[in-house]
């Protein structure tokens, strides 16, 4: 049997209260810049459905660069998470310290690569010329919202880490709440502020991403947990262990930038069947969205929580806590799933459009939120092998179905023209293949004895 160390706050139970109250407060968080997002996108809807399509567009291009930090913030929670497990505090610092380090040389890489590339992807790939010049311009704003993103990101990671989620919400309402603000102010020109029209969505998320950050900052400071985990007193340059923290990142930020370049490549296939086409699916990925605000917030409770158990030598139990969270996740998607399509009609017309274009939506919704049943699975299981700390697997995992992935949206969208809800169906052969081999990998064993 094995010897489990005294329990300590930082250390976790694997009951369903445990899980809730690590998931909730990650759903709240999540939940916000949900409403964020759709109110960006509810005041731009106002500017006609062109602008919502290069939303959609800019959108999906932006979480491509964001998703760097996504992968690096994964990685940390992940390390806190098993340091917190082992009861070394003392090493959580350190770990947040060279973080923000690697956070703050990606950002800059990202900003880089937005202004010489960005320009040469869309005027090669995409067939409307204004689209292409709207897209590039709002970008060049955006994307200096990111090391105010990374380190919100970060900033988030290391509560949900050291079991303290339930203060995530207070940096993300004040983010949203200043998101919301700026939209409505500088799009149509309110308050005393300039109408910038579509760019000024830009500059309302890069003002709200400081002030999350900034809350986020100083919330740690006044409940004094960067004195408990000594934050701020590791600046200086660990070899051993940024080399760490970029071994567990890199397959990470692997696994989500394909992820979402395959969106990218979806998008702008989708663009080729015209401007309704790439506004219904950028609707559709409001509702995925919202979808993901509770299932993504299982998958990151699951990568916390497993990386969290075997920090206390409990390997065995790895597979009891997986089944519980999945069951949980999966109940959580089938109530969305049922409301989402018995007030289908209503939800879509809270972006103003037309008729027309509600009565297009809906049949492409039906099968967005079956992909979802598929996802809230599935996600649980990839999010499991990240807590294992073999994040290698995680990008052969993802490398393998977005081949496959790409595969299906090229034929049915370039070769065959098939409607948006073939196009849509993706999301089921996605989930699919990321089920098999996620679950293939835990239930084989392999990752017991792995050290992080």
């Amino acid at each position: 049997m094995e010897t489990i160390a005294p329990k300590n706050d930082l250390q976790v139970e694997i009951t369903n209260r445990q899980i809730l109250s690590v998931s909730l407060p990650i759903s709240l968080a999540l939940l916000v810049p949900f409403l964020n997002f759709t109110a960006n996108n509810f005041f731009i809807s106002g500017l006609g459905e062109n602008a919502l399509g290069t939303a959609g567009i800019t959108g999906v291009y932006f979480l491509v660069v964001a998703v760097v930090g996504n992968g690096l913030n994964n990685a940390i929670q992940s390390l806190i998470a098993r340091r917190a497990g082992e009861n070394r505090v003392e090493e959580i610092g350190k770990i947040f310290s060279q973080g923000v380090r690697i956070a703050l040389v990606f950002a800059a890489i990202g900003i880089a690569l937005t202004f010489f590339l960005a320009p040469l992807i869309f005027k090669q790939t995409l067939h409307s010329a204004n689209i292409d010049t709207k897209a590039v311009d709002f970008l060049k704003i955006r994307v200096w919202g990111l090391p105010f993103l990374y380190l919100f990101q970060m900033g988030n990671a290391f509560l949900v880490g050291t079991n303290n989620s339930r203060y995530l919400i207070i940096g993300t309402l004040f983010e949203a709440g200043a998101n919301i603000f700026f939209d409505y102010s500088l799009i149509y020109g309110h308050f005393g502020l300039p109408q910038l029209g579509f760019n000024g969505a830009a500059y309302a998320s890069v003002i709200a991403e400081f002030i999350g950050m900034a809350v986020v900052l100083l919330l740690i400071v006044y409940k004094k947990l960067n004195i408990r985990f000594q934050l701020f007193q590791h600046w200086a340059y660990n070899k051993e262990l940024s080399k760490l923290i970029l071994n567990i990142s890199a397959p990470l930020i692997g696994q989500f930038s394909i992820s979402l370049i395959s969106w990218l490549v979806f998008y702008i296939l989708i663009e080729h069947h015209g401007e309704r086409a790439l506004a219904v699916s950028n609707v559709m990925r409001n509702i995925f969205a919202l979808a993901g605000v509770f299932v993504w917030a299982f998958a990151s409770t699951t990568n916390a929580m497993v990386s969290n158990i075997i920090g206390q030598g409990r390997i065995n139990d790895v597979m009891k806590l997986i089944y519980r969270i999945m069951t949980m996740s999966f109940i959580c998607a089938v109530l969305m799933f049922t409301m989402f399509n018995l007030f289908a009609k209503e939800l879509l017309s809270v972006f103003q459009l037309s008729d027309d274009f509600i009565d297009a939506a809906v049949p492409v919704l039906r099968t967005v939120t079956t992909g979802m049943l598929f996802m809230s699975i599935s996600v649980v299981w990839l999010n499991a092998v990240t807590g294992t700390g073999n994040t290698r697997v995680n990008l052969m995992i993802e490398a393998v179905t977005i081949i496959l992935y790409l595969v299906y949206i090229y034929c049915v969208l370039e070769v065959f023209n098939l409607s948006l809800i073939w196009a849509w169906a993706s999301e089921m052969l996605y989930w699919t293949v990321i089920f098999i081999m996620a679950f293939s990998y835990i239930k084989s064993g392999r990752w017991r004895g792995k050290v992080i």
